[in-house]
């Protein structure tokens, strides 16, 4: 209605308030946009937006580092190959003298260092025989090759297995509770139950790697290289998950319970088959040496691994040294025996 009175000639603008105010309309008002802002109207009025244009057909270009993409690809193979040379970096600059910068030390670089812990030993046992055949081509006799080949991993690791088998030796035959045992272990001086153990570990080693050397330089050469191999597996198997630290700091607070167990057996395995496969070369009563070795020696190293953790509440990197030393000297003696 209202509508309809500016085409008349006659409706002033003051009856055509009077009619808007009868029929209850509101005064026209004049918009204008201001940038989303209203004149007059809403104090503010979201502005008129365009809508995408459609996506072109086909399948979307994926984002660098989508999962499936040769970025996301070529990146996780870098992160994996990182992991490996950290963990390699690990296990030769704590287990080895070897000029090796450790660039971390936490327990991601510590689960992969002790799973390739063997690699290692395997490279000390190496060292370790090539030093004892090198005595013998220069005419030394099996005794001294012998001694040479149980100098070298000494040398290499700065004797600190060796002291560990020492410190363990005390803690367990102190007889005091585990506080006060692990206060011992921690003492720079060695007791009487380390001299006496240190002794005979010793005369076992170079004992076993007389005769092996004395029946033939490759019997030798295979004992010094598998039992390195075999003394560092029993570090692997010692630091799975399961295994507390007896400490809240050392280095076994960092490696107790890095590996899964399903890592630790399946280095286990690798080191038995590699074993076996070198004990072939001495026919078969080397690959039954080479087995039985590597199964007593981790035989021997689980039964010290648990006493130790009755007794200390947990490993330290003293027991580690002993675990090493233990399952070195059980796999000499056995390859002797059967190989």
């Amino acid at each position: 209605m209202c509508a309809l009175y500016p085409r008349l000639p006659w409706a002033s603008p003051g009856r055509q308030a009077l009619v808007r105010r009868l029929s209850g309309a509101r005064p026209a008002v004049a918009q204008r946009s201001s940038g989303g802002r209203s004149v007059g109207g809403d104090r503010y009025s979201a502005p008129v937006s365009t809508p995408p244009p459609n996506p072109p057909p086909g399948p979307l270009p994926e984002k660098p580092g989508t999962p499936g993409t040769p970025e996301a690809s070529a990146a996780s193979a870098a992160s994996a190959a990182a992991s490996w040379s950290d963990g390699l970096r690990f296990a030769f600059g704590t287990l080895t003298v070897l000029p090796v910068t450790v660039r971390r030390w936490d327990r991601g670089a510590a689960r992969t260092g002790m799973s390739v812990a063997p690699v290692a030993g395997l490279a000390v046992g190496v060292l370790a025989a090539a030093t004892g055949l090198l005595l013998l081509v220069l005419g030394a006799g099996p005794l001294l090759a012998a001694v040479a080949s149980a100098a070298v991993p000494a040398v290499l690791t700065r004797g600190l297995h060796l002291d560990g088998l020492a410190d363990t030796a005390d803690g367990l035959g102190s007889g005091k509770p585990a506080e006060d045992a692990l206060r011992i272990m921690k003492q720079s001086d060695i007791g009487p139950f380390g001299v006496i153990t240190l002794l005979f570990v010793l005369l076992t080693q170079v004992a076993a790697l007389a005769q092996a050397y004395g029946d033939s330089w490759g019997r030798g050469v295979l004992a010094a290289v598998v039992s390195a191999t075999v003394g560092r597996l029993a570090l692997t198997l010692a630091a799975r998950a399961g295994v507390p630290g007896a400490r809240a700091e050392g280095l076994g607070a960092v490696v107790a319970g890095v590996v899964s167990v399903r890592a630790a057996v399946a280095v286990a395995v690798a080191v038995t088959a590699l074993a076996a496969a070198a004990g072939a070369l001495l026919g078969v009563y080397g690959v039954l040496g080479a087995v039985l070795a590597v199964l007593l020696a981790c035989a021997a190293a689980e039964s010290l691994l648990r006493r130790c953790v009755r007794r200390f509440g947990g490993v330290t990197g003293d027991v580690f040294g002993a675990l090493e030393e233990t399952a070195v000297t059980v796999a000499l003696v056995a390859f002797c025996l059967f190989a």
